[in-house]
């Protein structure tokens, strides 16, 4: 069973905008932290943006802050990243992921880290050109 699908993603300009879709399962979604990860050919996974679906409480990489926004839709189990002024830099595998649906799995307000994530989605690619 597929938890996380991503959509939303493609080429763009520079400069440009470009709304990313994470729709979660029911249980993953549920007052649970959501998080954006990219990944660039050649370089490691990296945290972009997390949301905790319960409170709305979010946290932005210092590489995206003032850039992307994320949100969520709990009508429709879905988190977005908004991603306006986008950047060559930015071009990679976008990865939606969520953590494990028990106990209290709350965001991190300073940091983002893979192995706190339980459910991955495959990916949506951006590519932007200069």
């Amino acid at each position: 069973q597929v938890e996380l699908v991503e959509s939303g993603g493609g080429s763009v300009q520079a400069g440009s905008s470009l709304r990313l879709s994470c729709r979660a399962s029911r249980p993953y979604y549920n007052s649970n932290c959501v998080a954006w990860f990219r990944q660039a050919p050649g370089k490691e996974r990296e945290g972009v943006a997390s949301i905790y679906t319960g409170g709305g409480a979010t946290y932005y990489s210092d590489s995206v802050k003032g850039r992307f926004t994320i949100s969520r839709d709990n009508s429709k189990y879905t988190v977005y990243l908004q991603m306006d002024s986008v950047e060559p830099e930015d071009t990679a595998m976008y990865y939606c992921a969520a953590k494990a649906p028990y106990g209290i799995p709350l965001c991190s307000p300073s940091s983002l880290t893979q192995s706190d994530f339980e459910a991955w989605g495959r990916g949506t690619q951006v590519t932007v050109s200069s």
